[in-house]
């Protein structure tokens, strides 16, 4: 793929998939590929295996190589593969390196997990692992909201393969700012809080959404892709209506629950399990029923 052809698959709903668990806590491969089946036939053309809502932090470095190859078997080529890396830099470069040799077509880079980032060296962070694969397009997530514009701005000139941003800050109007200062034009712009920040986002720049709603119902969130192409925000709120709360359990607490709540979801329509990984947890019965409500008045 050329540059220009993902920059085209990152101004769409880019999916995180989960990544579901047997019942001896070991990844359940035929349920993630059936998962992954799912999307496919719903229309979704940008999978991010190893993504937040996929527990990247919670898996092995053997199982996040092992999702990403049966992410790019999956697809068959029938979706553009952006591969969530991270932590140390020759850790993230040896993924980065994998994804190119499994047959992925993009890198996404996790915001780095260290108590002291500098920008400079948020710089150097990211361009040791964008030189490393120039052949793949690379997509910073960028959570920090004290980062400057002009730093990414720095980066992209630096590294041609740099082609979209992953904004995670909960302020449309920072966001607005930064994405000017870094240059709104050169990097493509995803709105990386989902659905409930689209419309916002979008009205500030952004030209594509990551979604773990998706992984329940792919209509909705196409539906919302949809409205906000075509500049229809009447549309785009009434779909933000309807998952308003489903969103919300998920925020809650400081987001404690946010692949909790995809995945009760997903094992409400025996789809999969509800397990998750330590530092997450099952959602306590007594709020299932919410969930299950929810996801069974949605188009799935």
């Amino acid at each position: 793929m050329t540059f220009e052809t993902l920059r085209a698959a990152l101004a769409d709903v880019v999916a995180i998939p989960v990544t579901p668990f047997a019942e001896d806590g070991r990844v359940d491969f035929a349920a993630h590929r059936a998962l992954l089946r799912r999307l496919l036939d719903g229309g979704v053309r940008t999978l991010t295996p190893n993504g937040n809502t996929g527990e990247f932090y919670a898996l092995t470095p053997e199982e996040r190589r092992a999702v990403t190859e049966a992410t790019v078997a999956e697809t068959a080529g029938r979706a553009t593969v952006l591969v969530g890396v991270g932590h140390d830099v020759p850790t993230a470069v040896e993924a980065a390196r994998h994804a190119r040799e499994t047959g992925a077509h993009m890198v996404m880079v996790h915001q780095p997990v260290h108590p002291y980032v500098s920008e400079s060296g948020w710089v150097d962070y990211h361009r040791a692992i964008a030189e490393a694969v120039p052949e793949l397009g690379v997509v910073p997530y960028v959570r920090n909201p004290l980062l400057a514009g002009a730093r990414l701005a720095e980066l992209g000139a630096a590294c041609p393969n740099v082609v979209g941003v992953k904004y995670a800050v909960p302020d449309a109007a920072r966001f607005a700012g930064f994405a000017r200062d870094a240059g709104l034009d050169r990097f493509v712009w995803v709105a990386g809080l989902a659905e409930p920040y689209a419309p916002s986002y979008f009205s500030a720049g952004a030209t594509g959404f990551t979604s773990g709603l998706v992984n329940v119902s792919p209509a909705l969130s196409l539906e919302m892709l949809q409205a906000l192409r075509a500049g229809d925000h009447g549309t785009a709120m009434k779909v933000w209506e309807r998952i308003r709360r489903f969103e919300e359990l998920r925020a809650a607490n400081g987001n404690a629950d946010n692949v909790t709540v995809v995945k009760e979801a997903l094992a409400s329509l025996g789809l999969c399990r509800r397990d998750v990984r330590p530092p997450s947890r099952e959602l306590p019965r007594d709020e299932r029923a919410e969930v299950a409500k929810i996801a069974g008045g949605w188009p799935i």
